[in-house]
């Protein structure tokens, strides 16, 4: 066995240890000899979020030892897209980012990311929609490491039937609320600035779309919708679930307390993704995962899907050390695996997909909620749609006027776009 076959191994080995596994199998595969070898010495610089340093710690670890390289992981925990950006056309950046697919377009644009050379049976070994989504222009510029959509998440104690309409759900939530055993009746965040991401469902369910479509079926950054008749009628849909209305949707609830509020049983239904896990775990209740539901008689409530991944660096110090542990380690199903039990988001790696599924009933029900889901855009342009959306919601959850409010997303997004 080749020694970075033998460095997978052990590698494998250290982080499962670390994360609380079993010890693990021999690797599916020894990493593709296609792909170029990893320099005898270097300096290797990793930017992640914090939930993913600790799980990178020892992987980075392990590969330096193997590889005789020194690896740094840092911990960026704001404005993670924007400050690899600026740090690059700095020079300043690291030599692999840790960041979510639908920043590519972004990053390619501005040239601080390289494709990722994945070979054919490395690409054949993710799930079509990981490869799909990290495929900018037709070439692939991320390693994917995890999937992740936004569910239903229900405490079963207290509302044991999952709802077949977000009017069902609401019902229930009004019920529990009425009779004290709940304080709010839905968690999902809002806050003051809206959240595109987490109401999506909700919106596409109402009718609304933020894009047409090219040719090819990819988002048309020339058709901008969201002020259409069908997006005035979700907004719509969102006002009667906001403060003045059902009271469902309010800004009062945010990133912040969305999840801790569901795992202190102050709201029977989340709708969030794996990363609430943890928490709702601790809460000592009994829970499923569902779909998220659509309004009775609606469209069908598509979670937007993110693909995690690893990205290398256009202008890192050292670009070949990069693309050997992106391309031959985090790749690797008993890496990806372990990464997954030390930050538990269903692995983009089919074959760690199923031995996961095997064991955590929880990643198969996420997927089953998000397998009719679509790519978080990743053209540039979708950077102009997060805030006018947010904004948009924030306000008819308020009460204003969804008309109003549509158009004046509509107007600032045309604006930016200089349609």
């Amino acid at each position: 066995m080749s020694k970075r076959a033998l460095g997978v191994a052990a590698l494998a080995t250290l982080a499962l240890t670390a994360c609380g596994g079993s010890d693990p199998a021999a690797p599916s595969a020894a990493p593709s000899e296609s792909a170029s070898a990893a320099p005898a010495s270097g300096n290797l610089v990793i930017w992640a979020d914090p939930n993913r340093v600790k799980a990178l710690t020892p992987f980075a670890d392990q590969f330096g030892t193997e590889n005789g390289v020194t690896v740094e992981v840092k911990e960026i925990s704001k404005d993670n897209q924007q400050t690899f950006l600026t740090a690059s056309q700095q020079g300043s950046g690291p030599d692999v980012m840790v960041g979510a697919h639908d920043w590519i377009g972004n990053l390619v644009q501005n040239g601080a990311i390289e494709p990722v050379n994945l070979t054919e049976e490395q690409k054949a070994a993710f799930s079509d929609i990981a490869i799909k989504a990290v495929t900018f222009d037709g070439q692939i510029y991320g390693a994917p490491y995890a999937v992740e959509n936004i569910a239903l998440i229900r405490n079963t104690d207290l509302a044991p039937d999952a709802p077949a309409t977000i009017e069902d759900m609401v019902a229930t939530g009004k019920k529990l609320k009425d009779d004290g055993k709940v304080q709010e009746i839905l968690c999902l965040p809002v806050a003051q600035k809206g959240d595109a991401f987490h109401v999506y469902p909700l919106f596409a369910a109402g009718g609304g779309k933020l894009f047409g479509s090219t040719p090819a079926g990819d988002p048309d950054p020339k058709q901008v919708l969201v002020g259409s008749e069908g997006s005035v009628k979700a907004f719509g849909k969102l006002r009667e679930l906001g403060e003045k209305g059902d009271g469902a949707l309010k800004t009062s609830i945010t990133n912040e307390n969305y999840i801790p509020s569901f795992a202190g049983k102050k709201c029977a239904f989340l709708i969030s993704g794996p990363w609430a896990m943890t928490d709702v775990k601790k809460g000592g209740f009994g829970y499923d995962i569902t779909p998220v539901p659509s309004f009775e008689g609606g469209e069908p409530a598509t979670p937007f899907v993110g693909v995690q991944s690893f990205f290398v660096a256009a202008k890192g110090q050292n670009k070949t050390l990069a693309q050997e542990f992106v391309t031959n380690y985090v790749t690797n199903k008993d890496v990806a695996k372990a990464l997954y039990d030390a930050d538990p988001r269903p692995p983009a790696l089919t074959a760690a997909l199923e031995e996961v599924k095997a064991a955590d009933a929880d990643a198969g029900k996420f997927m089953d909620a998000g397998k009719d889901g679509m790519p978080m855009p990743a053209i540039p342009e979708m950077q102009a749609v997060w805030e006018p959306f947010g904004i948009a919601e924030a306000g008819v959850v308020k009460g204003g006027d969804p008309a109003e409010a549509a158009a004046a997303a509509q107007k600032t997004i045309d604006g930016s776009l200089k349609n």
